[in-house]
This record gives C-alpha cells, structure tokens and sequence, in this order.
C-alpha cells in the first residue's frame, strides 16, 4: 500500500513538472504563447466583425408618393441599410413610414403591416396584413396612386420587372374594387411625375 503511494506521489510529481515546462500529460511542448496569440487574433476578429455588422452600408433610394392633387407619384429620396435581400423589406418600410413633405401624401392605410418581400425571377412578391383592404378608404385614383406608389417603388431595382400584391399571404384580385391585382403589375413610368 506505501509503495503504491509512493508511485502515486512520483507520477502526481512529475505531471506537475511537466506542466510547469509547459507540456501536456502526454510530454508534448505546448506552445503557451502560440495559443494565446490564436485567441487574441480570434477576439480582434470577432470584434471586426461586430463592428462591420453595426456599420453596414446604407444606400439610397427612391420612394414613390402621391402629390397632393393625387395626379402623380413624386420620387422622395430615403437613406436605407443596404444588407442583400433585406434591401427590398427597408425600401417598403420606408414607404410605409410616410413623407413629412407636405406636398405628398402617405397612402398606405394606417395600421397596415408588411409581412415579407421575396423576389423570384424578376417578380417582387409583397405581402401586407389585412388593414391593407380593410382600412382603405379611396376611390379609384386612391387604389390607382396606392398600386403605383408600391410598383414604382419596388421597380427602382433593376433586377425587379414587376411586382405581385399579396394579403395575408393570398393574391387578391383588387384593392377596393377598381383595379386589377390579380397579376404582377410593371412600372407604371405614366404616372410618374417629370
């Protein structure tokens, strides 16, 4: 039994030495400041990479109002984070935030949500909540301005052709019963003022 102890405290003794040299259980050098240096460059990266998220790229863009005649959409200019396809999702918060300008009008129903933009082979899928139909209170020129306002907006991007209209996830065939959104709808460049 003291024999086995004895080896217990040698075997104890010399792992302590060992890593006192700096080396494993097993007698392999490990190399201290090799590791800390792979941490610290780890940590530096990390930290750039946090930064470059909280400093992306803004752009900007054009979103399309109505004057206050309702006769044709006037371009205001809006800062956005560019960050991929989250670009399209930031362009219609901004037309659904509304213009302080006086001149224009916000047309999109109060209360109204935007669920998703997708874009798939040149077709911009938009998707708002209910309020959408429920809370719209114009005419025809008001469904045609509102149409026009998300369109042309969208269109701004080169790479979206048109743009299909959706609630709750569902085509809808009109907005109040004047207009045709069944479909994706091009650039409407008619009612966009020179």
């Amino acid at each position: 039994m003291l024999k086995n102890s004895k080896y217990g405290i040698v075997t104890m003794m010399f792992i302590l030495l060992l890593s006192m040299a700096g080396c494993d259980s097993t007698g392999t050098t490990v190399d201290k400041k090799s590791s800390s240096d792979t941490q610290s460059s780890t940590e530096q990266q990390k930290k750039s990479e946090t930064k470059s998220d909280q400093t992306k790229v803004t752009e900007t863009i054009k979103v399309y109002f109505p004057n206050d005649e309702g006769t044709k959409l006037i371009a205001e200019s809006k800062k956005i984070k560019n960050s991929g396809a989250d670009q399209y999702t930031e362009t219609m918060n901004a037309l659904l935030e509304g213009s302080k300008d006086k001149k224009v009008v916000s047309i999109i129903p109060v209360g109204t949500k935007l669920r998703s933009v997708k874009v798939d082979k040149g077709i911009a899928y938009v998707d708002f909540s209910q309020e959408f139909i429920k809370k719209f209170n114009g005419g025809s020129t008001g469904e045609l301005m509102l149409v026009g306002s998300i369109v042309d907006t969208l269109t701004e991007y080169p790479e979206i052709k048109s743009v299909q209209i959706l609630v709750e996830g569902k085509k809808v065939e009109t907005i109040a019963g004047h207009m045709d959104t069944s479909e994706p709808i091009k650039r409407m460049k008619d009612l966009l003022k020179n």
